[in-house]
């Protein structure tokens, strides 16, 4: 039975959280709020759960959920030959609206669908999603939509397009905020050399340059990259910064909605998360390494 519960409420935000955990346990759907969107979830290291999770939104393999992972250190966990440059990224904008594909552990039996023995993981910058992550470990995650339709910025939204295939809504208030489009995380390719971003979404390219000048933006080229002089792009950055302590305001992040924003297809690693995840986070990976037991693959989630 499909049940919403009201997470601006303590007592129904405790009893909610434990009806996902239970959920999640039992291979079932939840959805929740992130930093960027709702996202619906599943335990990653279960094939069945995943397949029901993509069937769910009605998309293919071709396009496997990012993974939400509850801090930082869990990053080792999961993916493999992580380079220092995606590490500073990870201090830089985690938790947040970034997503970093990078080489899978081969000694995980997990099935995410055809990502070609990538992973995409991201920490979101939401209470409500940390303390659920903080109960089942890693997540896969993708927006809470069917796919084709606009990405949900409540969990009513995503009721009305995933129904009773979704065990538990967990419903938070608006993400990002009410009135703004939904946004998702900025998917970065950490995987080749240099760095590339596949979608952008919350975090600019602007900011992702200044810790990985290298970063190339999305549909960019090296040759094009390098005829920007970097004196130029510190320029931009520098008045941008006094733009922003003359307005005396906070950044907000507007962009289109996760759905619409451009293919990561390509990749074969990630689809629209959260929703950032997710910017989202939240697809077959290989194992060439011995095979592990169960125990030793959920050492990667906290205890």
């Amino acid at each position: 039975m499909t049940t919403t519960y009201n997470c601006t409420s303590d007592d129904q935000r405790a009893e909610g959280l434990q009806h996902a955990q239970r959920a999640i346990s039992e291979k079932k759907c939840i959805v929740l709020p992130t930093d960027t969107v709702y996202g619906i979830a599943a335990d990653a290291f279960s094939p069945l759960a995943v397949t029901m999770l993509l069937a769910s939104k009605g998309r293919s393999r071709q396009i496997p959920p990012p993974v939400l992972i509850p801090r930082i250190n869990a990053l080792d966990g999961l993916a493999t030959e992580v380079p220092a440059d995606a590490r500073a990224l990870a201090q830089a904008f985690w938790p947040g609206g970034l997503t970093l594909i990078l080489h899978a552990q081969p000694s995980l039996d997990w099935d995410l669908g055809d990502t070609k023995g990538t992973v995409a993981l991201r920490m979101p910058d939401d209470q409500i999603a940390l303390e659920l992550l903080g109960l089942t470990g890693p997540l896969a995650v993708s927006s809470a939509n069917r796919t084709g339709q606009e990405a949900a910025q409540t969990a009513s939204e995503a009721r009305l397009q995933l129904a009773e295939s979704v065990e538990v809504y967990l419903e938070g208030g608006f993400r990002p905020v009410e009135g703004t489009a939904a946004l998702p995380s900025t998917i970065v390719d950490a995987t080749a050399s240099p760095f590339r971003v596949v979608r952008q979404g919350a975090i600019s390219l602007e900011r992702l340059r200044e810790i990985v000048p290298s970063v190339l933006g999305f549909g960019e080229t090296v040759a094009a990259a390098a005829e920007v002089p970097q004196e130029t792009v510190a320029e931009e950055t520098a008045t941008d910064e006094a733009e922003a302590d003359n307005n005396a305001v906070a950044e907000t992040d507007v962009a289109e909605p996760a759905e619409s924003a451009p293919s990561v297809e390509a990749t074969s690693v990630v689809d629209v998360v959260p929703v950032e995840a997710a910017e989202a986070t939240a697809v077959e990976v290989p194992a060439p390494g011995e095979a592990v037991d169960r125990n030793a693959q959920r050492e990667a989630k906290p205890e």
